[in-house]
């Protein structure tokens, strides 16, 4: 069974489409699928404040996937916004009709002359779609999954570092990215969260504004986006890329209370006669520190690399005789010693055979 739960703001026509494709694939998606009624709704003009608000910072702006996130949180911060659940009640379209007037005067503020006439028809199409899917109180769901001794798998959105609270502020998302967020958007008590998976990337990357001490604008980093299709999945944007940041990944570790880790997309790493991890920042005043600065974002701080020799061999290619290479081997172990934890899982390519469990 697969539960989108409370803490998920959701866009209908985007969960219509998705559904709609994996159907085509034969695969039958709703039986297995119960859906939190507490979600928030994406609305249609959720997405153009988004467009008009991101576009009213020039400069400055956040980065926004322009997916109408922000604004929904917005709204269900200022308890303004609409919930899954309210699509089936009787007067549904008169509890949206508000929250489209109150979103016209926000577009008035910005002198915005917007037209979501084609958008609302997709929207409203796409909720006759999502009325027929099981809507209920997750929350009650899970728990009795667990009471029942049965595993819960739960997967969050974003890096660590994109976390409202803890994040790279203001170049953050609008809600919590942490484990903490299990429990807040599941309604399942922190007690029950047993081990916990470190998901990173054998090097660094970033979508849109923000601060990024490791970023490659070189050759490099070209490299790095090429060998490893850094393109944001939502947006298409290229992704920025960089070395890895042991700093920045040891303290979303400690955020976390990550309990194993695993890395994904050892291999990009394949073709490099030299690689870099960051060990330290070197801030403005000279001090030399391993700790994440509290206002990195207008801070200029230097990283500090430690090189390691390139392994030059097909990571793909070697993963079933478990022959890793020697320069390979010596960079994990490292890391693992650097982390004080274990690295149990290392993925070098995008098939289901190019992993390697240890």
């Amino acid at each position: 069974i697969n539960v989108i739960g409370n803490g998920v703001v959701l866009d209908p026509v985007v969960l219509k489409k998705e559904i709609e494709a994996i159907n085509k694939l034969g695969v039958d998606v709703a039986s297995n699928l119960l859906i939190s009624k507490k979600a928030q709704l994406i609305l249609p003009t959720h997405k153009l404040i988004d467009k008009v608000s991101e576009e009213a910072l020039g400069t400055s702006k956040i980065g926004s996937t322009l997916k109408g996130i922000g604004p929904t949180y917005q709204d269900k911060i200022g308890r303004t916004g609409l919930r899954i659940g309210d699509i089936l009640a009787a007067d549904f379209k008169d509890r949206y009709n508000t929250a489209i007037d109150r979103h016209k005067k926000v577009f008035e503020l910005y002198g915005a002359e917007v037209d979501y006439k084609e958008a609302e028809d997709a929207f409203l199409d796409a909720l006759d779609f999502v009325r027929t899917l099981k809507l209920v109180d997750t929350e009650y769901y899970l728990n009795e999954a667990i009471k029942d001794g049965k595993k819960i798998l739960a997967e969050g959105a974003q890096g660590s570092l994109l976390d409202v609270d803890f994040g790279t502020y203001p170049f953050v998302t609008s809600s919590t990215t942490l484990v903490a967020g299990a429990c807040t958007g599941l309604g399942i008590a922190p007690r029950h969260i047993g081990k916990v998976f470190g998901i990173f990337k054998a090097y660094a990357t970033r979508v849109g504004s923000g601060p990024f001490p490791t970023e490659l604008t070189d050759a490099v980093g070209d490299q790095l986006r090429k060998a490893g299709n850094e393109f944001g999945s939502t947006t298409g944007r290229p992704r920025r890329c960089g070395w890895l940041d042991l700093p920045a990944l040891k303290y979303a570790i400690m955020l976390n209370g990550v309990t194993e880790l695993h890395m994904m997309k050892a291999d990009v790493l394949d073709d490099f006669d030299e690689i870099n991890a960051c060990t330290h920042y070197k801030e403005a005043s000279g001090e030399v520190t391993s700790y994440f600065p509290f206002d990195v974002a207008n801070q200029d701080v230097e990283p500090q690399l430690k090189p390691f020799a390139g392994w030059k061999t097909p990571l793909q290619e070697v993963v079933a005789s478990r022959t890793l290479p020697e320069n390979f081997n010596s960079y994990i172990s490292y890391l693992e010693n650097e982390l004080e934890l274990p690295i149990s899982i290392i993925s070098v390519g995008p098939g289901r055979n190019h992993t390697l469990i240890r």
